[in-house]
């Protein structure tokens, strides 16, 4: 579905992305881990052709859409649905509105069916009923369904998960993995999604990819991410405070901690 090739992209001189490679299968999910800033939410971006590489190609069922001007990338952004961080539904809307917001947007269908369509998707989600709500009315975990439904209300090929179960108390962090897992049966879309919590990443993923310092560095199944023989793929999914990650951050470790004895810097 979408192959990606010598990504790189700079903000000033910041390199964030440097010479990724990633290839996301059709119709199964890949979830993309990484410590933060290393650059997750930028990949997404450039895929969806928000931000534009310094290099590389992101081929999209064969379609290079680094090299697409903005009319083309409207088509493109059709194939997807994206539940975002914090579920950014509009707080001046209905439930029902927010789901039903890209259907009007784009004029796929008459009004009648673009309601019926709405209690459709919340129905998948488990949420019934609830269409005439205020997002302030919701759960965390209510919204985050919300969002869900909204991203396969115009039922997109691709769906994009940003951090999804970020700020979900662990039962409804469940609840969204399952989510994401029967929709991708049951829709069989394509699925990328990115996070570091490893409890939703074993779960939803077909594949994981992990990005460290801009590039891929191990890409397999769950199973073969949890026993990886990298010791950097190890310490971030055991959550280890030592290792190779942090090696480079021990000597302001060892600085701040000497701020606190009574001969440090900061005595003088």
């Amino acid at each position: 579905m979408i192959v990606i090739k010598g990504l790189c992209k700079r903000f000033g001189t910041k390199i964030v992305l440097d010479g990724a490679d990633l290839e996301i299968p059709a119709g199964k999910t890949t979830v993309v881990i990484g410590g933060s800033g290393t650059g997750k939410s930028v990949l997404l971006k450039c895929i969806l052709g928000l931000l534009k590489p310094e290099a590389g190609s992101i081929l999209i069922e064969g379609e290079d859409v680094t090299k697409m001007d903005e009319r083309e990338l409207v088509s493109v952004r059709r194939k997807f649905g994206m539940l975002f961080q914090g579920a950014a539904l509009f707080d001046s809307m209905t439930v029902g509105d927010n789901v039903a917001f890209a259907l009007r947007r784009l004029r796929l269908y008459p009004e009648k069916q673009i309601l019926d369509l709405v209690e459709e998707k919340l129905a998948m989600v488990g949420l019934r009923n609830v269409s005439h709500l205020m997002p302030a009315e919701l759960s965390g975990g209510m919204k985050k369904r919300v969002g869900l439904a909204r991203a396969i209300a115009a039922e997109p090929e691709i769906l994009l998960y940003d951090e999804p179960t970020t700020g979900l108390d662990p039962i409804m962090a469940d609840v969204i993995n399952d989510l994401i897992v029967a929709l991708r049966e049951s829709l069989g879309v394509t699925g990328i999604a990115i996070t570091h919590d490893m409890a939703s990443a074993y779960k939803i993923a077909d594949r994981i990819a992990m990005l460290y310092k801009g590039k891929i560095i191990s890409v397999g199944t769950p199973d073969e991410i949890r026993h990886s023989d990298s010791p950097i793929v190890s310490q971030f999914v055991e959550g280890r405070a030592k290792g190779p990650i942090t090696a480079e951050h021990e000597d302001f470790v060892r600085f701040v901690r000497r701020q606190g004895e009574p001969n440090g810097p900061e005595a003088n």
